[in-house]
């Protein structure tokens, strides 16, 4: 399967703007035979804690928005957005997976940033998601999950490839492009790392949005500007590297 990462720039808490900016970029990662598009963490508003004006209902504008991205060129989307389940409660920081028929694959983040906050304006998930997308189990992460390597590892057996789009910063770059190697070599399995680039609130991002092999090599890597990163991957090859080198069977 060929997987998108496209990364970005995002509007800040302006999803209309952001919307007509990335319409174009998924039609061209569709157009080159990328059935899995990744979009950034919060990729309509920006990482704002401004939640009584960005989130949203289940089913609001950002998530219609990948819905109908994927009927449309039959493929599968997936951007995080501030989703509200219920109108008391905090929202979730919420990562969609939008099918080519429809479906609406949702993963909540488990870890929100304290330090930054976020657990004071979101609510946290509990439940990891792994979802078959064209023969792949495809599992699903949000960006300070990154560094919880037992979340990884609880889902390793069951996973080929691992999403994780992000709002990292780049005052903490090396970590970000270290733990997304970190992850793929513990796990034997893929890892697609989709940061934003630009600024937003009083933080600048400079992408190193890469996708990354079942051994820690880098299949595809993007620096600090604008970017779609295509990338063939295959569960044949996870299955291979599992199989040569046994290393998941001796973890305690």
């Amino acid at each position: 399967m060929r997987v998108a990462a496209i990364q970005h720039d995002i509007a800040w808490e302006d999803p209309k703007a952001n919307f007509a900016a990335l319409a174009p970029r998924i039609a061209g990662a569709a157009g080159a035979g990328a059935p899995q598009i990744v979009l950034t963490e919060m990729y309509a508003t920006g990482f704002s804690m401004n939640t009584d004006v960005t989130a949203e209902p289940v089913g609001g504008p950002s998530t219609s928005f990948l819905v109908e991205q994927a009927q449309h060129h039959d493929a599968w989307v997936a951007g995080s957005v501030a989703e509200r389940v219920d109108a008391a409660e905090r929202p979730h920081n919420t990562l969609v997976l939008a099918a080519p028929n429809g479906a609406v694959h949702r993963y909540r983040k488990i870890h929100p940033f304290t330090h930054s906050g976020e657990h004071e304006h979101f609510r946290a998930g509990g439940d990891h998601v792994t979802v078959d997308v064209e023969g792949l189990r495809v599992t699903l992460f949000v960006c300070y999950d990154l560094r919880f390597a037992d979340e990884f590892w609880a889902t390793a057996l069951g996973t080929d490839v691992y999403i994780v789009p992000a709002n990292w910063p780049d005052t903490r770059r090396v970590h970000w492009r270290t733990l997304l190697r970190a992850r793929a070599i513990e796990n034997q399995a893929y890892v697609v790392g989709v940061n934003r680039v630009g600024s937003g609130g009083r933080l600048s991002y400079v992408g190193d949005s890469m996708i990354v092999d079942p051994m820690g090599e880098v299949l595809a890597s993007a620096a600090a500007g604008e970017a779609t990163l295509l990338c063939d991957i295959d569960a044949g090859t996870v299955a291979d590297a599992r199989d040569r080198f046994r290393f998941l069977q001796d973890r305690r």
